[in-house]
């Protein structure tokens, strides 16, 4: 038994040792953030509830609350396969508006009506939608501005092509690795890292932009910047200003900062309650208008939710995509979305004035066309359109026309 123990020592030794030779060979000096934040606290990778894990931000809540409408009596009750799907995917928040009112409100574990949780790549729409508003208001020319007119580092290697429309469109063609899971990933070192403006300023563009749809968090990351050049303002301010406090928030919210008193990270890890992700829903849902209010323009709602013709890595043009804004087609009722890493989904039906709201710690897979009807046209027709999205948002329209058509 000494002598395993001993091997054991060894081996674990080995392993710390090389570890440490590869970090500092490579310079990833972020990966020993990463470690300290996860496997050393028993995780394997980013939560929902990380709000201590990182400085952050605040965004003091409106100072005048919006009321929520909530419909008297109970919730309709999941059927026992929908709790069970729920459950295998650790459902947290459910909530259904119709008609601006809440009809539906049913929360799973520790989670409640006031908890603020990470809602990950939800921001890169809250992104979308600052983008609209600096437009608006003249801080920002257009789309087809360059980038380099305000991060001058864009100037050297090409990129003095690319503009706010490729980022908006997630097609700058950066060498950038969208993983969730790959420590070694350009987004493990966003999420982890402590110089988010050094790490996309050093980005590659390995592709023409404006030609192919590559979903990749630096394209979020530089808009952020982007935002910040032309404001004079933080993203926490200029998000205060223009959406959390005319949007009528009634809690706090916190964005995740690279250090102490460093910078947002505007691709993801933005937190607030469910109640108020509802509030981002509705301003989409009212074109842009909230409590009286043009909070931003209809005009560039509109083109947000257009999909250009671009290539994707599924064989078919893009169907998915707008400007930062998850866009599902379904048959011409179409459904607008944000999404975040773990199932967080903000889902806007504009046909039935209807959003909802899921948080969770998990999500579906992406959907893929069986291998029986590759080559069945008409079956591609129907189907195609549902490349790019998750099956877990199919289940959520499914669970909200059911207890709509109950409840109303």
């Amino acid at each position: 038994m000494k002598r395993l123990i001993k091997y054991a020592f060894y081996i674990l030794l080995t392993l710390v040792l090389c570890v440490n030779i590869f970090i500092l060979l490579s310079g990833r000096f972020y990966l020993y953030s990463g470690i300290s934040k996860t496997y050393l606290i028993g995780k394997t990778g980013p939560g929902i509830y990380d709000l201590d894990v990182f400085p952050v931000n605040t965004i003091e809540k409106s100072t005048e609350p919006n009321q929520l409408k909530v419909k008297p009596g109970d919730n309709v009750a999941l059927t026992e396969s929908e709790e069970a799907y729920l459950g295998s995917i650790d459902t947290r928040a459910l909530l259904i508006f119709e008609n601006d009112t809440l009809i539906h409100e049913q929360y799973w574990g520790d989670h409640s009506e006031n908890q603020v949780s990470n809602s990950f790549s939800v921001s890169k729409t809250v992104i979308g939608l600052l983008i609209g508003i600096a437009i608006e208001e003249g801080k920002i020319p257009s789309v087809d501005e360059p980038v380099s007119t305000y991060l001058p580092e864009f100037l050297t290697n090409g990129r003095d092509i690319l503009t706010i429309r490729h980022l908006l469109l997630m097609a700058a063609g950066f060498d950038w690795q969208e993983s969730g899971k790959n420590p070694l990933s350009e987004a493990a070192e966003g999420y982890y890292g402590s110089d988010l403006y050094g790490l996309v300023s050093r980005l590659r563009m390995v592709e023409e932009p404006g030609k192919r749809f590559h979903y990749q968090s630096g394209n979020s990351q530089i808009l952020g910047f982007i935002l910040e050049k032309a404001t004079g303002l933080t993203l926490t301010e200029y998000m205060h200003t223009k959406l959390w406090e005319p949007i009528g928030a009634g809690g706090n919210a916190y964005w995740s900062l690279d250090k102490e008193e460093g910078d947002e990270k505007a691709f993801c890890c933005l937190y607030a309650s469910a109640r108020d992700f509802s509030l981002l829903g509705q301003l989409v849902l009212h074109n842009g208008k909230l409590n009286g209010e043009q909070i931003i323009s209809n005009a560039f709602l509109k083109e947000m939710v257009n999909t250009p013709k671009l290539k994707t890595d599924d064989d078919v043009f893009n169907m998915r995509y707008g400007w930062h804004i998850w866009v599902y087609k379904n048959q011409g009722n179409p459904v607008y979305y944000f999404r975040g890493l773990k199932g967080q989904y903000i889902i806007v039906i504009p046909a039935q004035n209807r959003v909802i709201v899921r948080l969770g710690e998990r999500r579906g897979p992406h959907y893929k066309i069986p291998s029986a009807h590759v080559s069945d046209s008409s079956f591609r027709v129907q189907n195609d359109e549902k490349l790019g999205h998750t099956v877990d948002l199919f289940e959520y329209l499914k669970i909200a026309d059911r207890i709509v058509a109950e409840r109303m």
